[in-house]
């Protein structure tokens, strides 16, 4: 097994204090692991408080050619913040401070550490949000935000990570410490280089800083649900939805068995004819939600529209929303192992897209489950299987490979929010040209020369 050279030890130490490195196997196995079920064992893991000490651990190790792998909390599917057996953690939980607040200027500016649910927390008195809720949002970090480029149900309206924010202070491969992007909503000086570290999921510099671009919390919301006959009627819906001048502030689609889920396991009052559902929100000032809801409705009802409901009251708007972010571990009921995958296609081709995935279902006599933020063309789609059975695992490999397939036909990519990681690196390729993909090499050598910037992640081999 592999040790910390002793003398990088003695130096990182010295760096951070006697309880900001971790050497103990125990401690060190909790930084190993990520929500993609893979696992590692880093040499260490160091716990930095500020940038200098950022800058410091990354001129260390590039001396002496240690990778780095840069954590927040681990909810990542894609084995991104999952290091090897030569690397060592630089975890931001101790980098957890939202360091202002300017409601004129609509900003706040924190660290990566910070919670994403406890910077929520701080803007609730000053009638702001911060718009990337993935499902994860009370326990992720906003570096974690960053690197993936979360995006959650209000992305449709509000937009991602990557249209949330202004400016970055990062660390590079090198140690050093570069700032990007201006701190107002406008700005024409140079490269836009803080949206191409967004997404980057570390592979590029280590976020120590995030200006924030922050959006006031509409006064009142309404939620809209709509069943349909079928996935397709469903699907077709959302195409009218987004082609009408409305923006509804959330567009979910949840696909048969996702109803059933909602019903059975979330507590959602479903009928049982329901083949799907979109769930819908409509937000602002009260005098413009009527409005609003009429419009939503006419887009929503159609061929296979079986009712559009408003909710009755805001617990029962909570009560839908908590089954809908219930749906993913639900899905464990249904079978052993799951394959979930976030692919995004344009809006308007959704509706090829789910018609593709019945197809491999039935090709491979697998069930696969579909909801996700329709609104954005981002579908969740799972492959549920046995992975005790090798004739299902090649089975839902078989149907995976063909939504893959679908995906890239229909102009869509492998990943909508969840990001790349070592899960979809090798599937980059089918998505990208050569040409796109060398010049992305280039640009990792130009922030990390070494190569030591979490390694072998994001890029597939030349």
């Amino acid at each position: 097994m592999a040790e910390l050279p002793a003398n990088v030890a003695e130096e990182l130490t010295a760096l951070l204090g006697p309880d900001g490195l971790l050497l103990d196997q125990a401690e060190r196995l909790a930084y190993g692991y990520d929500n993609s079920r893979r696992q590692g064992l880093p040499l260490a893991v160091a716990l930095p408080t500020d940038a200098a000490q950022v800058q410091a651990i990354v001129r260390l190790c590039r001396a002496h050619r240690l990778p780095i792998v840069a954590r927040g909390r681990g909810t990542n599917t894609t084995g991104a913040s999952v290091p090897g057996e030569d690397a060592l953690v630089v975890s931001f939980e101790r980098m957890d401070k939202v360091l202002a607040i300017r409601p004129g200027d609509r900003v706040a500016v924190a660290q990566p550490g910070l919670l994403n649910g406890d910077l929520q927390a701080a803007l609730a008195p000053h009638g702001l949000f911060w718009p990337p809720d993935p499902t994860s949002s009370a326990f992720c970090s906003i570096g974690g935000n960053l690197a993936c480029n979360a995006g959650g149900p209000r992305a449709v309206k509000y937009g991602a990570t990557r249209d949330n924010v202004l400016a970055l202070r990062a660390v590079t491969g090198t140690g050093e410490l570069v700032e990007f992007g201006v701190a107002t909503t406008k700005g024409a000086s140079g490269y836009d280089l803080s949206r191409l570290l967004i997404g980057s999921e570390g592979t590029l510099a280590l976020i120590v800083e995030a200006t924030l671009r922050l959006t006031p919390t509409a006064t009142h919301r309404r939620a809209l649900r709509a069943l349909y006959t079928d996935v397709e009627s469903a699907a077709a819906a959302v195409a009218r939805l987004m082609a009408q001048p409305v923006t509804p502030s959330m567009l979910e689609f949840m696909d048969g068995d996702c109803v059933r889920l909602a019903r059975e396991v979330g507590g959602a009052d479903l009928p049982a004819a329901a083949g799907a559902l979109l769930m819908l929100e409509a937000d602002g000032e009260a005098a413009v939600l009527d409005a609003a809801e009429s419009a939503l409705r006419r887009a929503a009802e159609g061929p296979g529209c079986l009712s559009v409901d408003a909710a009755a009251s805001e617990a029962e708007r909570e009560k839908l929303w908590a089954a809908r972010k219930a749906l993913s571990p639900s899905l464990r009921t249904l079978a052993p192992g799951k394959i979930n995958e976030d692919v995004v296609v344009p809006v308007s081709r959704i509706p090829e897209l789910v018609a593709a995935v019945r197809a491999a279902a039935a090709a491979q006599s697998l069930a696969i489950v579909c909801f996700g933020h329709a609104g954005n063309g981002n579908l969740h789609v799972n492959i549920l299987y046995d992975p005790a059975d090798a004739a299902q695992v090649a089975r839902a490999d078989a149907a995976l490979e063909a939504v893959f397939d679908a995906v890239i036909a229909l102009g869509g990519l492998v990943s909508g929010e969840h990001g790349i990681g070592l899960a979809k690196r090798d599937l980059l390729a089918r998505s990208l040209s050569p040409p796109t993909l060398a010049l992305m090499r280039a640009i990792k050598a130009q922030f990390d020369p070494d190569g030591i910037l979490n390694p072998g992640k994001v890029l597939p081999p030349p």
